[in-house]
């Protein structure tokens, strides 16, 4: 079995994968043509935040499993399969741009015009059904010279990384699906994952387009299901003494149903289900389908961000001059990443507003300042975010926040008043000391009780 890999493009995709098989023996060349990121990874920085990546990179690149280079492509030659995990993003339409994994796979293929061995060239950039046979291998056959199937061998194997958990999930994934051009192709790939993974693994086998479906489905599925949860939750508010929490957790006991994803809040965000929802509606609509469930889904996660801005006018009124506090930036814990973030819709419908706003996140300042630059104030703590505010929006559940009690809210901001936009707390708890309103959660005579509080 082949322990030489090569992977080009390192995001969160491409590291992951590179630091996964270089911890378990297998020696990795990456490609980036980003000279200062590829300098950091080969000095065991991520160019992200990741939990236990960076440990895990330092490890790879001491042991040297591991280097990354910004020069060129040269080093596909010294390995036997080649991983393609350049991004994918959205066009204003929201198709798929596809110019950096097309230049990808001319580049890949220039190099294997000198190589005369066989080479196994996999796609696990998220691409649309039809891309890898239809684009990118005459794009490959044409730069190389060479023939798919005979002289180098094709497959798509989609990704399932959860971002915060992205190199727990490449070491212990629910499934291995491999798309592949031909049965040799398969099994080169197969045989790889065999022998990374054991037995326990489940590894499903399908055609190429089969593959690329399965990636844009499984993410719209749970796009669809947040959205669904959140549907609830906006009427259960219309209802005194519902709450959507334990709707939700009744739901979740029913095995059709699984309680994953049930978590009703202001919205998904992130690198991949806007732009993977996105994508497959346009996607439909050019093979001629209306995909009127995804437009759904996409629109419902479009307006919860400004429900939650809804809330401040409905307690405080006119929001211009008012102070409000936002804990968490990045689009969930355990990353720095603001890709579709919920917290930005949010932010900049308060600024439209005439709000003041303030903002605290464990790891996410940094990328927030590249957005907002001085529009907005970057605290240095959780309670230095409430200090004097008028109202408190939680937008990310990390675990700090959970550790913060209704005391805290009463104490140190102008105006107790607590929309929780994650469900991280307890109600009753917390409607004893502040004034406090969830997504999902019905209250009675809640417009009285605030006025008391404001």
């Amino acid at each position: 079995m082949t322990k030489r890999l090569s992977i080009v493009g390192i995001g969160y995709v491409g590291l992951s994968t590179a630091v996964g098989f270089a911890i378990k023996g297998y020696q990795v060349h990456a490609l980036t043509h980003n000279s200062e990121k590829a300098q950091k990874i080969n000095q065991g920085i991520p160019p992200f935040h990741e939990p236990d990546l960076q440990k895990n990179l330092q490890e790879a690149v001491n042991k040297k499993m591991l280097k990354c280079t910004a020069k060129d492509a040269d080093m596909i030659l010294n390995t036997d399969i080649t991983f393609i995990a350049t991004g994918t993003p959205s066009k204003s339409d929201g198709s798929i741009e596809l110019k950096y994994i097309k230049e990808t796979a001319k580049e890949i293929g220039t190099k294997l015009r000198k190589k005369q061995s066989y080479h196994l060239v996999v796609v696990k950039s998220t691409v649309v059904p039809g891309t890898t046979e239809r684009i990118l291998k005459p794009i490959i056959e044409k730069s190389s010279g060479k023939q798919c199937g005979k002289d180098f061998g094709l497959c798509m194997n989609p990704e399932f990384l959860r971002q915060g958990a992205a190199l727990q999930d490449t070491l212990n994934p629910d499934r291995v699906v491999i798309g592949e051009f031909d049965k040799r192709s398969g099994e080169t790939l197969f045989n790889l994952y065999r022998d990374f993974y054991g037995s326990d693994t489940p590894i499903l086998r399908t055609s190429l387009s089969t593959a690329e479906m399965i990636k844009y489905a499984s993410n719209a599925f749970l796009a669809t299901k947040i959205s669904f949860i959140n549907t609830i939750a906006n009427i259960c508010e219309q209802v005194p003494n519902v709450d959507v929490k334990k709707v939700a957790e009744a739901m979740g006991l029913d095995k059709r149903i699984g309680k994953a994803f049930l978590n009703a809040g202001i919205g998904y965000g992130g690198s991949c289900f806007p732009k993977d929802v996105k994508a497959l509606i346009a996607f439909s609509e050019e093979v001629g389908y209306e995909p009127i469930l995804l437009k759904s889904t996409e629109t419902v996660n479009q307006a919860q961000p400004n429900r939650v801005v809804q809330l401040c006018k409905n307690l405080l009124g006119d929001l211009n001059g008012k102070s409000i506090a936002i804990l968490g930036l990045a689009f969930k814990p355990e990353t720095d990443d603001m890709r579709e973030a919920r917290a930005i819709p949010i932010i900049n419908k308060l600024l439209q507003e005439g709000a003041k706003v303030i903002v605290y996140d464990p790891v996410a300042i940094p990328t927030a300042r590249t957005i907002f630059k001085e529009k907005i104030r970057y605290a240095v703590s959780a309670i230095d975010c409430l200090k004097n505010a008028d109202c408190c929006i939680l937008v990310t559940e990390w675990d700090e926040f959970k550790n913060l009690t209704s005391e805290d809210f009463r104490k140190n901001m102008k105006k107790p008043i607590l929309i929780d936009g994650r469900r991280i707390y307890n109600p009753e708890k917390f409607s004893q000391k502040i004034f406090f309103k969830a997504i999902g959660l019905g209250n009675k005579s809640e417009n009285t009780r605030a006025k008391e509080l404001v």
